[in-house]
């Protein structure tokens, strides 16, 4: 079995992103990896360059600036990764930028693939989230926080990255079968000195808005008093260390019901703890084995 991992980055060193470390967090697993790497205004070419000569190969892009609209650029840059994968790979393991897997759940991860290789009928493998928010011992876990999502996909088929590169997709639009792996994709998205956090989240948004949203965003703060927010009690991946150590701002959990949308989030929780169900999840797959 042939394993490639896959991702896309551009202004590592700008925006803060622990793409070195979402990396290395799944190297162990893969033959080969494959960065697409956007012509960046830092050193995130040669911070790439570095990981790992032997396993890493770079493809450097130049993102479409014209796309303003849904995050799409994201989705064409994964799709541009994912295009220069070898014929004879198996499986293709994306992360983003952003994402973390932690060593405890590699070798269930391995038994996944190889266990569901030979099987046809499923075309991915899906992964569990925690989303860290604030603080690197904060998690958001309300209903607008998506809880799981396709990050192994098979290769050789007609599969692409879906909407802004947060999911997959066949090619005419239809949702890819999927096997539930039970691992954890640990997502840093919004775990940043409050500084990078307000220049990323101008640059992001202006691949969905333009430059609508800029005044606002540069007084944007980490929203303390948001429902969902918990405490996380378990461990980091090891390649996370240093990073976690170099936190140097507090970020204090006031978690509480503030709108009517997180009254609903919160009827939607207690729903969920009565039935077992999770009502009106969104889904950008088909899960067919558990």
């Amino acid at each position: 079995m042939k394993v490639t991992g896959f991702t896309f980055i551009r202004n590592a060193l700008i925006y803060d992103y622990p793409v070195v470390e979402a990396i290395r967090s799944i190297l162990p697993v893969c033959d080969d990896f494959v960065v697409a790497v956007g012509k960046s205004d830092d050193a995130t070419l040669e911070l790439i360059a570095r990981i790992d000569p032997r396993k890493v190969r770079i493809v450097e892009t130049v993102w479409d600036e014209t796309l303003r609209e849904g995050g799409r650029v994201l989705a064409m840059e994964t799709d541009k990764a994912y295009r220069t994968i070898d014929a004879d790979c198996d499986w293709a393991f994306y992360i983003q930028g952003d994402e973390v897997v932690h060593e405890k759940y590699l070798a269930s991860i391995s038994e996944s693939m190889v266990k569901w290789k030979d099987h046809g009928e499923v075309d991915g493998l899906l992964f569990d989230y925690l989303h860290f928010y604030g603080s690197y011992d904060c998690v958001a876990a309300a209903r607008n926080w998506y809880r799981r999502e396709i990050r192994i996909i098979r290769n050789g088929k007609n599969i692409v990255s879906f909407a802004d590169a947060q999911g997959f997709r066949y090619k005419d639009g239809s949702k890819v079968p999927v096997a539930y792996t039970g691992a954890k994709v640990y997502h840093y998205g919004w775990v940043r000195p409050i500084d990078s956090m307000r220049t990323k989240t101008i640059a992001m948004d202006r691949l969905w808005h333009g430059d609508k949203k800029d005044e606002q965003n540069k007084n944007m703060q980490y929203k303390s008093t948001q429902y969902g927010l918990k405490k996380f009690k378990g461990t980091h991946p090891v390649v996370m260390k240093g990073r976690i150590k170099k936190q140097d701002w507090k970020f204090e959990n006031k978690s509480r019901i503030s709108t009517y949308r997180e009254f609903r989030y919160w009827l939607s929780d207690l729903f969920e703890k009565i039935t077992g169900t999770r009502f009106f999840e969104y889904k950008g797959y088909k899960l067919i084995k558990k």
